[in-house]
């Protein structure tokens, strides 16, 4: 497997691009900013970009997956492709499985990538905006604090059912406005995460809202307008 984290600053944000290097497969996910480090790494290891995947609709930036996707002839998660949860997409000997995680927003999804060469069992998940280091995402962007938080504790204990030993990859760290107490550290594992999450570790629902719906930073500027764009409803925000 091929396996590259792009971190980025502005905004703050992390992307991947990985896959089969045998079968010249390759998913970017979440591309921010210029394209061109994806097309880059693609063309170093000899693969194609097949798909371009974003976790959910962004609210703090305007995403590159559609501009990639067509510089690579590859297809896009949202909104030109629909996925499901328990779907598989397969890049040679590497599956990704879909898992529909709400509660950061509606549509958000993570997902178990196993490298099968490896290992029939994951190696690890990308946990976009729902499970970062050192904290869940924020519940408010697109729905209203509360529902976002209920779904999300739904979405958690899904995530808290993985094995411990597996990889968390997230798509923020520590300066993200999607968060509240993120790490600077941006990988992780489950059961790292389930001792030292705060957010995380609280097993009761309505400790779990009232701890999520608390103390709400400020939106991300021009966030209804991003998301428009981002779910192909407008061409630019205001």
């Amino acid at each position: 497997m091929i396996l590259r984290q792009y971190l980025h600053t502005d905004p703050v944000g992390a992307s991947y691009l990985f896959g089969c290097a045998g079968r010249a497969s390759a998913a970017v996910v979440d591309p921010i900013g210029d394209i061109a480090p994806y097309l880059r790494t693609a063309a170093e290891t000899g693969m194609r970009i097949r798909y371009v995947i974003d976790t959910h609709v962004h609210a703090d930036h305007v995403s590159s997956g559609r501009a990639l996707a067509e510089a690579a002839g590859a297809k896009v998660s949202f909104p030109f492709r629909g996925i499901r949860d328990g779907e598989d997409l397969e890049l040679g000997n590497v599956t990704i499985t879909i898992l529909h995680t709400p509660g950061h927003t509606p549509e958000h999804i993570c997902m178990l990538v196993t490298d099968r060469t490896r290992s029939s069992e994951p190696w690890f998940v990308l946990t976009g905006h729902t499970l970062m280091v050192g904290d869940l995402g924020r519940t408010e962007l697109a729905t209203s604090a509360e529902e976002g938080a209920r779904a999300l504790f739904g979405s958690v204990q899904r995530l808290k059912a993985l094995p411990d030993y597996l990889e968390v990859l997230p798509g923020a760290y520590s300066g993200s406005v999607c968060g509240r107490s993120l790490s600077g550290k941006p990988t992780s594992t489950i059961g790292f995460e389930r001792r030292h999450n705060a957010a995380f570790r609280i097993a009761d629902e309505a400790e779990f809202v009232r701890a999520m719906t608390a103390e709400i930073p400020p939106p991300p500027p021009n966030a209804a307008d991003i998301r428009a764009v981002n779910a192909g409803m407008r061409t630019k925000a205001a």
